[in-house]
């Protein structure tokens, strides 16, 4: 989330008239018109206000152009009722334009958010999906089968991840440190992978993997990056064995509430460019693995999760744009031959063992993967 994004091509979508959202906190003008045909919503966004141009929109596809006019790195978000992500963008630098195409085929009530600083719960204001529309899914066998597939997908690790953190939960509880290292970074490849399932359920993602730095004023230090400083800096604590207990709780819940989640083809497509994002924002940065130096394990297991996601749309894409496939599996490859040059053992070289001409190797492969994976929204979406 801390670093400068890629701007992605011009997309045909939503709709959308020159009027503004009531921001929750009131900061930003208000406004009550509907969008109409003739492009997408637009959004700008400072760093005390979140400006949109419509505040309803037909159900189906509904395209976000964020455009950051403040001075912090912002995100943009479309929560439904209880927080429940319909849609997110990362890491928009100052000056810097990006876009968010979801597919909201139910009418009701949902929040748009401007996230400056990408801290805390965003300057909100209502928004308003009217009508119904089919999901695309149930009318496209194509974009059916790709969210079939990755439901498969998902299932799989899911199931690894409730598994391997019920392990590494028994050790941490045996008081095997040793023991526990060894599996931290394992174990969290499964989550790492499925990171954006994860983000739609409010508060299950902050609870498993929020960073001590990312705390806001009286947010308890839970989840999978409590228990790695406690074992690789301060020692187990007291209550280590309560975080531990509470980490398979809220992985056991995810794991439930992920059967049921029905995902889109679009929500593929954000997920996939998403998990690159979090590559761009935390692992290479090293920001991700404070205290344990694990970042490479955690870069592996996003782009697998990204490769995941397109691979369940490949059918649909190689019909729509082969050029766009071949460019991906290229990029791909690039990233996966830096990473495969990294590898110790059975895992990766711990992220403060790279020199700097390896980071920005990484930087620069994950920056050209970007691009086109910030095009395939804009495919699917058609």
């Amino acid at each position: 989330m801390r670093k400068s994004p890629r701007t992605p091509l011009a997309i045909v979508a939503g709709a959308a008239v020159l009027v503004t959202l009531a921001a929750c906190d009131s900061q930003g003008t208000t406004g009550n018109e509907t969008s109409t045909a003739g492009g997408p919503i637009k959004v700008e966004a400072s760093d005390s206000a979140c400006n949109v141009s419509a505040n309803t929109a037909a159900a189906g596809n509904v395209t976000f152009e964020i455009t950051n006019k403040g001075t912090k790195v912002t995100e943009f978000y479309l929560y439904a009722e209880g927080d429940r992500i319909i849609g997110e963008v990362e890491n928009i630098a100052p000056g810097l334009n990006r876009r968010l195409i979801v597919e909201a085929s139910d009418a009701g009530k949902y929040q748009t958010a401007c996230k400056p600083g990408m801290a805390g719960n965003g300057i909100r204001g209502d928004f308003t999906i009217t009508g119904g529309a089919p999901k695309q899914a149930d009318a496209n066998a194509q974009k059916a089968q790709a969210t079939k597939s990755y439901a498969d997908y998902v299932a799989n690790n899911t199931a690894a991840l409730e598994e391997e953190t019920g392990k590494f939960v028994d050790l941490v509880k045996a008081g095997k440190v040793d023991e526990a290292k060894a599996a931290y970074a394992r174990t969290r490849i499964y989550y790492e992978r499925i990171e954006p399932v994860a983000e739609k359920f409010g508060d299950l993602d902050p609870a498993i993997d929020v960073r001590e730095a990312d705390l806001e004023p009286g947010q308890k230090f839970t989840g999978f990056h409590r228990l790695e400083k406690d074992l690789y800096v301060t020692g187990l604590q007291a209550d280590s064995p309560q975080i531990a207990d509470k980490l398979l709780t809220d992985v056991k819940d995810l794991v439930a509430k992920s059967k049921t989640l029905e995902l889109t083809a679009l929500d593929l497509a954000n997920g996939a460019k998403g998990l690159l994002d979090e590559v761009a924002t935390g692992k290479i940065t090293g920001e991700e693995e404070t205290f344990s130096h694990t970042d490479l394990w955690d870069f592996q297991a996003n782009v697998d999760g990204s490769k995941g996601a397109i691979a369940s749309l490949r059918p649909l894409l190689q019909e729509r744009d082969a050029a766009l496939v071949s460019t991906l599996d290229k990029e791909f490859a690039n990233v996966q031959g830096l990473l495969d040059k990294t590898r110790a053992g059975d895992g990766y070289k711990f992220y403060n063992q790279l020199s700097q001409d390896e980071i920005k190797a990484f930087a620069s492969a994950v920056d050209a993967l970007s691009e086109p994976l910030s095009k395939v929204a804009e495919v699917v979406s058609k």
